[in-house]
């Protein structure tokens, strides 16, 4: 299971009595958009419809609900100064009680949503690729981290997928379509191994490699010696996570990393959709 099935496996586990509160209508700006969900009982929440007041209402009626022993209600809600939000639409919000059909629909909603998230694979486990895996677990990605060396894998938080392979290259030839790639193991001459098989596919929204414009300089070098292809190197974000900072540290270079990751991968759906978007103002191409 996905850490999101994990926490919804836990919360019905845990809740006997639960209110499904679902955006069923969204005219103008709102936070969250129609379909959403969330989950209330008595002292838990599995999900956002958006956060703030609108949130912060359907919360309290959902609980009132659970007091009153009422199965199901409905709420329209203005998001303007009546509420003090300013988003400026209106939502309808559908309150029932999650009984075992609705949570098998949920089950199985959840469980097709993660199944089709974007595949990101760390390769390295060191400070950097363990700074970086537990950012992105809780981004909207299927995370696998990938290491030669069990014992920095064991480092890594239980819910992350960490898997100790002695060929990580192999790894990158039999990844799902669709797949990022991030390079930050231990060791120069796998990095450039990883790479080089990364480069090789044309599905791929992101290749990172942690390094230096020395290292790059030396990879293009190495890469093109080995008969690739010129134009891919194009495709290489190397140095990852610099952002012109320069900051060195493992948890900063992480963090835009992440940020960089994300843009791709909503660059490659944008596209996929025939959506036009616009090239970001600063320079999280990190190129």
């Amino acid at each position: 299971m996905t850490a999101r099935t994990t926490e919804l496996a836990a919360f019905f586990a845990a809740n006997t009595d639960a209110i499904l509160c679902e955006l069923t209508s969204v005219r103008g700006s709102s936070p969250r958009s129609q379909g959403t969900f969330m989950l209330v009982s008595r002292t838990a929440l599995f999900g956002t419809i958006g956060g703030g007041a609108l949130e912060y209402m359907v919360i309290e009626h959902a609980r009132r609900l659970i007091v009153s022993g009422r199965a199901e209600d409905a709420m329209d809600v203005p998001l303007g100064p009546e509420i003090g939000q300013c988003c400026g639409g209106r939502v309808g919000v559908s309150l029932g009680y999650a009984d075992a059909a609705a949570r098998a629909r949920l089950w199985a909603q959840v469980s097709a949503e993660d199944a089709a998230l974007p595949p990101v694979y760390v390769f390295g486990a060191g400070h950097v690729g363990r700074a970086l895996a537990q950012i992105l677990a809780l981004l909207p990605v299927r995370l696998t981290v990938i290491d030669t060396r069990q014992e920095e894998l064991a480092l890594l938080p239980g819910h992350i997928d960490a898997r100790a392979v002695a060929m990580p290259e192999a790894v990158v030839r039999s990844a799902p379509s669709g797949s990022s790639f991030v390079i930050v193991t231990h060791d120069h001459a796998l990095d450039f191994l990883i790479a080089q098989e990364a480069l090789g596919r044309r599905d791929s929204p992101y290749v990172g490699m942690v390094g230096s414009r020395t290292k790059r300089a030396r990879f293009n070098n190495w890469f093109l010696g080995e008969g690739g292809d010129a134009a891919a190197l194009g495709r290489l974000v190397l140095p990852i996570g610099q952002q012109g900072l320069g900051d060195k540290r493992p948890e900063v270079i992480a963090a835009l990393a992440a940020a960089e990751i994300m843009v791709h991968i909503g660059r490659r759906e944008a596209e996929i959709m025939g959506a036009n978007i616009p090239e970001p103002l600063g320079v999280v191409n990190g190129r």
